[in-house]
């Protein structure tokens, strides 16, 4: 039975599984003229710059969910929503070419870069905020919901 990943199925695992196959090719001594390590080590690579893509989408949904649940200002909140729609959409994308992403995504760590890009953001647009939360206030399910958003601490509508 062959337990290989697909390339289609999983693209992260497929990476891993790969490179982890070069190596073994590369101990077998197969005589090739082939840079077994560093192809390995690419292929790799390739798997890490998507869940990089996954943690860029995560950072941006985050630090515009925050900016829509506490700012007062009424004016951007149209284009923050656009911004957390279009990231929303790209991750949906990466985490169904590659479900294995999922249990990859490091929430806490990832909530440390966007919270304090709100709180800038949130400055300098002059609105009077205060303290955002220390940890992320949003389960994954919620980051990725299409039909969710915070409410406004100020009473805000859409």
């Amino acid at each position: 039975m062959d337990s290989r990943i697909g390339y289609d199925t999983d693209f992260l695992a497929w990476t891993e599984q790969q490179g982890r196959l070069l190596r073994e090719a590369a101990r077998e001594r197969i005589n090739t003229p082939i840079d077994w390590e560093n192809l390995a080590e690419e292929i790799e690579g390739m798997g890490r710059s998507e869940l990089r893509a996954v943690e860029s989408a995560l950072v941006r949904v985050i630090e515009h969910l925050l900016k829509l649940e506490f700012s007062p200002a009424a004016g951007p909140r149209n284009g923050w929503k656009a911004t957390v729609t279009e990231h929303r959409g790209r991750l949906r994308r990466d985490l169904k070419s590659s479900p294995s992403l999922r249990g990859r995504i490091d929430l806490p760590e990832i909530f440390e870069t966007a919270q304090p890009m709100a709180l800038y953001g949130l400055a300098q647009d002059g609105d009077a905020v205060g303290p955002l939360p220390v940890s992320c206030p949003y389960p994954l399910e919620r980051l990725l919901d299409p039909g969710w958003w915070p409410v406004n601490r100020h009473g805000l509508e859409g």
